[in-house]
């Protein structure tokens, strides 16, 4: 068994054993969790694995090669732990997961036995099942660049390299008016065009949904002055006014828009030149020069 170390085959070996088994959850946002199976809590790793969760896995499945690790863990939701509420806003989505095989009468010797992240999650009741990926999950992602006329960065990131931070590209202000999580209103906000933050992201910063964000589908100036951003979905978890929200310039990823509105041309990653579908289709007509040099 890979990376098992010498003390740990030594205790499996020794026909007499005293193991548990121990799992830590990473979220995104940086939480860590801690559980375990044994019948009290485990320290190891500036972690601390807890007794009480209820929580269980299910045989792990691994194999050599490229093929996918998998397994699943089962459990009791709680307030301490896992809530109904962190699941319903997605914190737990592509959460880190690490699983250890531990002699609980000396944590130091142990053997990491599975490490990957957090597919699918499902609710049961007052229970959660969690599907858990291999790190060769990555390796069935699509790779490679894809070769279109649209900008196939997203805006921000290592490709696009502008910065949202320059000054007219993001606000943060306290919500005014929330309707369903999904449309919010300001009855004063004129220091950007109509449109400015369309395709862009709405962040929230503080509140129960603090971390959570969605995508803007429509940035409009309505008859009384007022600006209404829509999203594409609900924030998954409560907001309401007060809360504080970053706002973020959106991008049709059109050559135009980089270069006009983000002054960001050199760093464009589409191909505007490509020929369409209809030159693609085209056959040599008797009239007209087919001399194969430009159709234009």
């Amino acid at each position: 068994m890979g990376g098992m170390d010498a003390a740990f085959r030594a205790h499996v070996e020794s026909g007499l054993t005293t193991l548990a088994r121990c799992w830590a959850v990473t979220r995104t946002d940086g939480r860590q969790f801690g559980f375990t199976d044994h019948d009290a809590d485990l320290h190891f790793e500036a972690i601390r694995f807890r007794a009480d969760s209820g929580l269980t896995a299910l045989a792990l499945q691994q194999s050599t090669g490229l093929s996918v690790d998998n397994t699943e863990a089962l459990g009791l939701l709680s307030d301490a732990s896992v809530t109904e509420a962190d699941i319903e806003a997605g914190r737990f989505d592509g959460a880190e997961v690490r699983a250890w095989l531990v002699n609980w009468a000396d944590p130091a010797v142990r053997w990491l036995q599975f490490r990957g992240t957090i597919g699918e999650l499902r609710r049961k009741g007052a229970a959660f099942e969690a599907e858990l990926r291999g790190l060769t999950e990555v390796l069935n992602r699509p790779q490679g660049r894809t070769y279109q006329k649209p900008c196939t960065a997203v805006l921000g990131d290592g490709s696009c390299r502008f910065s949202l931070d320059t000054p007219g590209f993001s606000t943060e202000r306290p919500l005014e008016v929330v309707e369903d999580r999904r449309i919010f209103r300001w009855a004063e906000m004129d220091d950007f065009e109509p449109g400015w933050f369309q395709r862009g992201r709405l962040s929230v910063l503080d509140g129960p949904a603090a971390g959570l964000w969605s995508s803007i589908k429509q940035d409009r100036i309505l008859s009384d002055g007022a600006r209404e951003i829509e999203l594409w979905e609900p924030i998954r978890a409560e907001v309401s006014a007060g809360d504080m929200v970053r706002l973020e310039a959106g991008c049709d990823k059109r050559m135009e828009t980089c270069r006009l509105k983000f002054n960001n041309l050199l760093n464009f990653q589409g191909f505007p030149d490509l020929p369409s579908e209809d030159w693609v289709m085209a056959v040599p007509r008797r009239s007209g020069a087919n001399t194969g040099g430009s159709r234009r």
